[in-house]
């Protein structure tokens, strides 16, 4: 194995504690990001107390409000998280730069040959999070391994507010008594296939031959066979891109409204074409997300010819997917959603005669302004125009019910 230092970084409870730092005053209480109790929408963060009832993220509102009705929920600030993350990305490029987000609120760090600066890895991660809590008031969980499959499962294991360090040549062990679902990229499916066999432990799925992971898992039963048995060589990645940016939102009745769902992935797709060009991006594959009445959740993609940063590329393409999806499911939509990945720098050529493309891109980058300067719902098209009749506004943005918080 690589003589490689690995810390993985998360914050605790990130959208609950950002709101706990806004307003002291809900410390210590059982508080739910997400949106109103016993709405449709579902929970984005719940706090540690709130979880001590069942409450856990994607569980629905009215669930959580049923299972622990005097929770306080809170509808979420995107704009709020975004700069908290920011911030937290900023302290830890302080301390080295091989850093590798894995969203707004967690991150790989190679410190590999820093004990030197620290004194130890320990030290330096324990200097990490002094200044998370000095400066942010946010509270972090650490794994520090050879390895990010490691790295990962330590810092999952500490939370909430821990440190756990696996040394050197013990990966193995230390992973082995571990129920399976523990482990990254086993989701529920894979565990309960592979308890159908048996393997109920990563240290058991460390044994078993890889022929009987693959023939049940496929190709990634090799995959998983590796990290069971510690062995993780990927490198971090130090981009600091994000991977995929998305917008969803849960109506507030289940709608086959061509109208509604129309306007809302407009609005939705302007969002994401906003954040791709701010962060000088471009996306050479569109997806849609929808979830129907029943919880049946549908995820559709398609890869534009180019590579795209446009709101009108984003949105035609998202409507193409949208009325094949409908067309073919006669349930009512519950929750649309629509998101960009593949993501690459922006820059490519405009054809020197495609003058409407030149229009679209000066366009854009017009409206952009416009909306930093006054908000986002300052300047409209005809059709999320219509969204007044579905959403409240606020600070000049429509109030989504369960906007996506993730980037």
């Amino acid at each position: 194995m690589a003589d490689t230092s690995i810390i993985h970084i998360d914050l605790d409870a990130f959208f609950v504690s950002v709101e706990q730092v806004f307003n002291p005053e809900l410390k210590g209480k059982p508080v739910v990001v997400g949106g109103k109790p016993g709405g449709r929408g579902v929970v984005a963060a719940a706090s540690y107390e709130a979880r001590a009832f069942g409450l856990h993220s994607a569980m629905p509102l009215k669930t959580a409000s049923r299972l622990c009705p005097h929770a306080i929920f809170i509808e979420g600030s995107f704009p709020r998280y975004r700069e908290a993350s920011k911030k937290f990305m900023a302290i830890l490029a302080d301390f080295t730069p091989f850093l590798e987000p894995g969203g707004l609120d967690e991150a790989y760090l190679d410190v590999t040959g820093f004990e030197s600066l620290h004194d130890s890895i320990h030290r330096m991660a324990v200097s990490i999070r002094q200044r998370i809590q000095d400066e942010l008031g946010l509270c972090a969980s650490v794994g520090i391994a050879s390895g990010k499959i490691i790295a990962k499962v330590a810092s999952e294991l500490s939370k909430p507010d821990g440190l756990i360090e696996v040394a050197r040549g013990e990966e193995q062990a230390f992973l082995a008594p571990l129920g399976v679902g523990k482990l990254p990229g086993v989701g529920k499916k894979a565990e309960r296939t592979l308890e159908l066999l048996g393997i109920d432990t990563i240290g058991k799925l460390s044994v078993t031959p890889v022929a009987v992971l693959k023939r049940h898992l496929g190709v990634s039963g090799e995959g998983l066979h590796r990290s069971a048995n510690g062995i993780d060589d990927r490198k971090v990645e130090t981009s600091g891109a994000a991977k995929s940016i998305s917008r969803e939102t849960t109506f507030g009745k289940d709608t086959r409204n061509r109208v509604y769902l129309k306007a809302t992935l407009r609005y939705l797709g302007e969002r994401v074409g906003a954040d791709l060009r701010r962060q000088g991006k471009q996306a050479k594959s569109i997806n849609l997300k929808l979830r129907y009445a029943d919880f049946t959740t549908l995820t559709r993609s398609h890869t534009p010819p180019q590579a795209t940063d446009g709101d009108l590329m984003i949105f035609q393409t998202g409507l193409k997917l949208l009325d094949k999806a409908l067309a073919a499911e006669k349930q009512p939509v519950r929750l649309i959603g629509i998101g960009v990945s593949n993501l690459v720098e922006a820059g490519g050529q405009l054809a020197m005669l495609d003058s409407s493309a030149q229009r679209q891109v000066q366009l854009n980058k017009t409206i952009d302004r416009i909306r930093q300067k006054y908000g986002f719902t300052s300047i409209q098209t005809g059709q999320t125009l219509l969204l007044k009749d579905l959403y409240s506004e606020k600070n000049k943005d429509y109030n989504l019910h369960t906007p996506s918080l993730s980037r």
